[in-house]
């Protein structure tokens, strides 16, 4: 499972024009599931997502986490993410998890983080999606499990 994650001033998601998802302070995630992806891996992702330190603290270093800095999450599908790029000039989507397992594993991890007290918005599953944010930094990680 993969979460690239973004750390944002703000961010949304529209489709067909409206606007289904928005935060302000907080991560942008970019969520990819692999086919060997289960319920353990998503709660061992979703819980580092949350507790990773990558926001400043008074002495500008990143030590502070979602939680402590009141932020929210604005978690997207992102089925490209598990993309083999490996070989030739066309990516591969083989390792990819199946529509089902996706999303499945999908709304499981936006339960889980929104069960921690995390403010949750997400973007429509398999939906052709605008996303636009504000990168505060900028400050991108690749997260993988």
């Amino acid at each position: 499972m993969i979460a690239l994650i973004q750390r944002v001033k703000q961010a949304k998601v529209d489709v067909d024009g409206q606007t289904i998802g928005a935060i302000d302070k907080g991560l942008l995630v970019l969520l990819g599931v692999e086919r060997e992806d289960d319920q353990a891996k998503m709660e061992k992702l979703a819980t580092k997502v949350m507790s990773y330190r990558i926001f400043s603290d008074e002495d500008g270093k990143m030590n502070l986490n979602l939680k402590q800095v009141g932020g929210s999450l604005l978690v997207v599908s992102q089925f490209t993410l598990a993309a083999d790029t490996g070989r030739g000039l066309r990516p591969s989507f083989s390792g990819a998890g199946t529509p089902e397992q996706a999303k499945q594993l999908y709304q499981a991890f936006v339960d889980y983080c929104a069960a921690q007290g995390v403010p949750v918005q997400t973007g429509e599953f398999a939906a052709d999606m605008q996303v636009s944010l504000v990168n505060d930094g900028p400050v991108t990680f690749n997260l993988q499990v």
